[in-house]
């Protein structure tokens, strides 16, 4: 009698313990929830970019180096130079006439102008201009980052849902079978260690539901903070129980050429070596002397008491040509070229990896697969009501039993895994291609 008892009790606090659980982390989506936010990918997609603050940062930064531009289509400003007496013959500022009428005092006025010689101005503005597009492609590489985080946050709540639901019809036939078997239990018609069998089962799925919600709220934590929600929220995906399994109508050419079009990393090899190499080209330049002229005025200091000239001024190249920049920048060119080519053939071998891991998974998800699931899954609510009815042992209702559990928590992450295939190619050459 005790132990009826005993049994009975752990059964009633392995039921609460579900309808807690249930409570904090199913989400139901027949049911409106007025803490949940429901969003397809589009709408989750839109909110980020309007509301993260990462991508605001980086678009001051591209606002930076388009001031940059500006900055460099400026000419020097014009240096003006002036010298006048400040004391002579006991006189303090001598900038009247004497008594025939000449001027007295010396005044000086000089306006210099700095004028670049071959071609620096354009080779610095050129400079500024790439300097633009790298830090537009380093937006995008952001962008692209934080939206492959999204995407991966996204679909993994939607198949950690997919799991919840599972686990939760699964506790629901366990605790029907529970209450069956301890009325069979009391008329003696099975054995005290089928029940605990039973019990042990849905301390296992309890397990994996606290295990499955900590790995929610983890994806949760990373969605809320990408899209700037805050409070008590919770980001519900709203996505097809299935994923389109058709085979890409591309080729494998076609993507790496898109690729060499829009991978950020890619492009950004390209812009850094397009600005290394006009760096080497400024440097070269930088050899050639600058010139400095302007007109001066000159009072009572020369041969005529108003002199008026030009000065012309420019370094003469002895020693200094700036070799030692010259040199650096060709090598800095040289490490580019090498860099870029790398790039290139890691690019190609990326898209053709990511590729061949769609097939794969496009492979997994056929029309055979689906077919399997759908009648592994018609099997299995059979299988209780077998169990119940004597008609298979205990042992054949655990092994049906976890083989279920296995095979749609893999059917769930497959799902998954094609669906993150297909970001991983879109995300490779820059442009949805892939469906």
């Amino acid at each position: 009698m005790l132990l009826n008892r005993l049994a009975k009790s752990i059964g009633i606090v392995c039921c609460i313990c579900f309808l807690q659980l249930n409570i904090i982390y199913a989400q139901d989506q027949s049911s409106s929830v007025p803490d949940t936010i429901r969003l397809d990918f589009r709408q989750a997609e839109k909110m980020f970019l309007d509301n993260n603050l990462q991508l605001l940062a980086e678009h001051y930064n591209i606002q930076s180096s388009q001031a940059l531009v500006e900055q460099a289509r400026k000419w020097d400003n014009p240096i003006l130079n002036t010298d006048q007496n400040i004391y002579s013959g006991n006189k303090f500022f001598q900038h009247g006439k004497d008594a025939a009428g000449n001027p007295q005092g010396e005044v000086f006025a000089q306006v210099q102008q700095l004028i670049k010689t071959a071609g620096k101005r354009g080779k610095q503005m050129d400079l500024a201009r790439t300097n633009v597009a790298l830090a537009e492609w380093q937006f995008k590489s952001v962008l692209r980052n934080l939206r492959a985080t999204l995407y991966k946050d996204y679909y993994t709540i939607a198949q950690l849902e997919g799991n919840a639901q599972l686990y939760k019809e699964s506790m629901l036939q366990l605790a029907r079978l529970m209450n069956a078997q301890e009325q069979e239990l009391q008329t003696g018609n099975i054995a005290r260690k089928e029940y605990l069998r039973v019990q042990a089962l849905i301390v296992s799925l309890q397990q994996d539901m606290t295990d499955n919600a900590r790995d929610i709220n983890d994806a949760e934590s990373e969605i809320k903070t990408m899209l700037q929600v805050t409070g008590n929220k919770f980001i519900q995906p709203v996505v097809a129980d299935s994923e389109g399994a058709e085979a890409p109508q591309v080729t494998i050419m076609q993507l790496v050429d898109s690729a060499k079009q829009y991978n950020t990393d890619y492009r950004q090899e390209v812009y850094q070596l397009q600005y290394n190499q006009q760096n080497y080209r400024l440097q070269k330049a930088l050899a050639a002397p600058d010139v400095t002229v302007g007109p001066e005025f000159d009072q009572n200091a020369n041969y005529a008491p108003n002199y008026v000239g030009l000065s012309i001024s420019l370094p003469l190249p002895l020693w200094d040509r700036n070799q030692g920049n010259i040199k650096s920048t060709k090598f800095q060119v040289k490490q580019e070229e090498a860099m870029l080519q790398m790039a290139d053939q890691k690019l190609q071998n990326d898209v053709m990896n990511a590729y061949q891991k769609l097939l794969y998974a496009i492979q997994l998800s056929s029309k055979t697969n689906s077919r399997f699931y759908k009648e592994y899954y018609q099997l299995q609510k059979n299988i209780v009501e077998s169990y119940n009815n004597r008609q298979i042992s205990m042992i054949e209702f655990l092994e049906y039993y976890k083989d279920y559990q296995d095979v749609r928590e893999r059917q769930l992450q497959q799902i998954l895994n094609l669906r993150l295939a297909k970001e991983e190619v879109n995300d490779l050459v820059g442009v949805d291609l892939i469906q």
